[in-house]
């Protein structure tokens, strides 16, 4: 079809132009006939103008009062449709239509004064006048109106999972999303948790609402085993117990509940975390050693294989495991290796070179002693024991020479859900130690063999778990579901440094986020991909208007829309399966929590058991029996070692 030319343009606008001409000469017409009696009866004199004149008044849209102004008016609405004024935006259809509807009241109205010569002529004129500029008026408009939807919600809609995909090992939660103007119900399907679950969300977010109790309640309605690091002690703690009740039955037999925390010992376990039987050999040794100095001084995490780190972590590594093999174990607990570690060098370099294991792991050592670099020997030894002097602490030397279980939680016939309790006035000491506890779990627990498991982390930035990344990249095999929740990605990379924090957050395949900023939202967006979305522009010219539509590649979820969700609203993506496919792995949607009736589940909640009494004597007792401990096993082996005279030689005499 061809385009509209200029010489057909022209054309149209005179046919306008004589349709208004023709209405302008009939309403003059209807002046003469209906207002000038008196000059019709006068005549113009000459018999065939006058006959004329007659006739043309008396046909019958010229002597219709209403016919010949309804036709007048007619045909200048016609002529106003070919008006093509500059268009601009000041101009509204409201306006308009009220000149216009104003004038057409005028100008019928007018006919009570029909008959009175000047006034009718000047009001129904007048009317027809603002009929006429009422249309030019609407002709200046700009019709076409954007969208409503100035931040384009609904361009940036998709479509989700609506499916309940469910399995023996899943989580799901509820949710419903707005798409094309609809809500629609959806549910999110994280139908393999051991892929890793990452949880991000600023303070307030209500990313333990509605996620994190959502992951522990089911988790342990599926019978997983369960460490959890509840950082605001007892909240998470005391619903993970409650459910650990209810759904005893679906455990094998043998389970049971252990809750280690720092501030109520009457309500603790007790966990020896260097239990002989989870050393095996030295590397289990250098294992526990570089995870609670790491938790000791988390600004080690980035500098792991310098010097006075790898020093550090091979001095203790050699205080561990003389202790293991000293008495097959009797003393080996944290305790006494902070105790072992205050001893003067002299006589502990004696002792620990007299164990033949231990000779080429200390030797550096004593040659530094030996030799006098007592500079460098000060500093190799002082960043260990400054570290573990800050858990000289009777609360800490009590949870941690006992024995009420081991740490192999997953055990298939006695499989165990741990909490570990933190404070957050206390971060700084109990961090360490749950932090050696968590490190400790992940290395027995990534076998083959064992019960599902389930790593809950709430507030993961503040504890230092170096094996977290190798246990999301291999424990899927071993049925070890980490889950992280975390702030914000920046709070991640200055706890563990960049190249790891990076792995932790590039490793897990789910991630669930509420509202987060910055380099947080960046990464967000970048992974959840783009959509082919709407786009329309308008172009307004003095005769033109040019409207352009258009589809582009943008944002599925932008990083603005991240920034600016609301308590309860999450975007993410879940991870699936070959035996599950999810083709719609990305959402953005409102979780449904019902609140009433969790609080009203809440208050029925039972208090977390108290174990056994514990009094300000007991602990000072156990904290003097661990340095009493010590002080008998160096003066007992020095004076081994000076009377044999085989070893004799060992001692250190300067």
């Amino acid at each position: 079809m061809s385009k509209p030319t200029g010489q057909d343009e022209n054309a149209l606008h005179r046919i306008l132009d004589t349709i208004r001409i023709a209405g302008i000469l009939l309403l003059l017409l209807h002046f003469f006939c209906h207002n000038c009696p008196s000059c019709r009866e006068a005549g113009p004199g000459d018999p065939i103008i006058q006959r004329l004149v007659d006739t043309i008044a008396n046909l019958p849209l010229i002597a219709g009062f209403l016919a010949g102004k309804s036709l007048a008016l007619l045909l200048l609405g016609i002529s106003l449709l070919g008006a093509d004024g500059k268009k601009s935006p000041d101009y509204t259809p409201r306006c308009g239509l009220t000149i216009c509807i104003g004038g057409i009241f005028l100008y019928f109205v007018s006919g009570i004064l029909a008959g009175t010569g000047l006034p009718y002529i000047l009001l129904c004129g007048f009317g027809y006048l603002l009929v006429l500029y009422g249309g030019n008026y609407l002709s200046r408009v700009i019709w076409h109106r954007s969208d409503p939807d100035i931040f384009n919600r609904l361009h940036e809609s998709f479509p989700q999972e609506q499916r309940l995909i469910t399995n023996p090992r899943s989580v799901n939660l509820p949710a419903h999303f707005q798409y094309n103007g609809a809500t629609l119900e959806s549910w999110l399907n994280f139908v393999v948790p051991a892929r890793g679950t990452l949880i991000l969300g600023t303070p307030g977010s209500g990313k333990t609402a509605y996620v994190l109790q959502h992951f522990i309640r089911q988790m342990i309605q599926k019978g997983y085993a369960m460490v959890l690091h509840d950082f605001k002690y007892d909240d998470l703690s005391r619903l993970t117990y409650n459910y650990f009740l209810r759904f005893k039955s679906r455990y094998p037999k043998g389970v049971d509940f252990y809750n280690i925390q720092f501030d109520d010992l009457n309500r603790s376990h007790r966990c020896n975390l260097l239990h002989p039987a989870t050393l095996t050999d030295i590397t289990d040794a250098e294992e526990s050693a570089r995870a609670l100095l790491l938790g000791l001084n988390m600004e080690w995490l980035g500098k792991q294989g310098e010097f006075f780190v790898e020093s550090a972590i091979s001095f203790v590594k050699a205080l561990i495991w003389y202790l293991r093999l000293y008495k097959d174990g009797i003393y080996c607990t944290w305790p006494h290796v902070i105790e072992l570690a205050q001893t003067p060098l002299k006589k502990l370099f004696t002792i620990l070179r007299a164990e033949p294991q231990l000779q080429a792991h200390i030797g550096p050592f004593v040659d530094a002693l030996v030799e006098s670099a007592n500079e460098q020997l000060a500093g190799q030894i002082a960043s260990a024991t400054i570290s573990l002097s800050k858990l000289s602490s009777p609360k800490l030397y009590y949870i941690l020479t006992g024995n009420d279980f081991t740490l192999d939680l997953n055990n298939p016939q006695s499989p165990k859900i741990l909490t570990l309790g933190n404070n957050p006035q206390k971060a700084a000491t109990n961090g360490p130690v749950i932090s050696a506890y968590l490190n400790a779990i992940n290395r027995l627990a990534n076998k083959k063999g064992g019960h599902p498991l389930a790593v809950i982390l709430e507030e993961f930035s503040t504890i230092a778990v170096h094996t977290i990344d190798k246990t999301i990249a291999t424990g899927r095999s071993n049925d070890i579901a980490v889950t992280l929740c975390l702030q914000n990605s920046n709070q991640l990379k200055h706890a563990y440094g960049d190249k790891l924090a990076d792995v932790i957050l590039h490793t897990c395949g789910n991630i669930i986020s509420g509202q987060v900023t910055g380099d947080t939202a960046r990464l967000l967006a970048d992974r959840f991909g783009r959509t082919m979305q709407h786009r329309e522009s308008l172009t307004s010219t003095y005769a033109d208007l040019q409207i352009t539509q258009s589809h582009q590649l943008e944002p599925v979820i932008p990083e603005s829309r991240i920034a600016n969700l609301s308590p309860g609203e999450f975007v993410g993506m879940v991870a699936d399966t070959p035996e599950q496919p999810i083709p719609l792995k990305t959402f953005c949607c409102r979780i449904d929590a019902d609140f009433p009736a969790l609080n009203a589940e809440e208050a029925t909640y039972q208090p977390l058991p108290n174990i056994r009494e514990v009094t300000p004597e007991i602990l000072d007792a156990n904290f003097r029996q661990v340095r009493a401990e010590i002080d008998v096993l160096v003066q007992s082996e020095m004076v081994r070692i000076s009377s044999s005279p085989e070893l004799h030689h060992l001692v250190i005499q300067i």
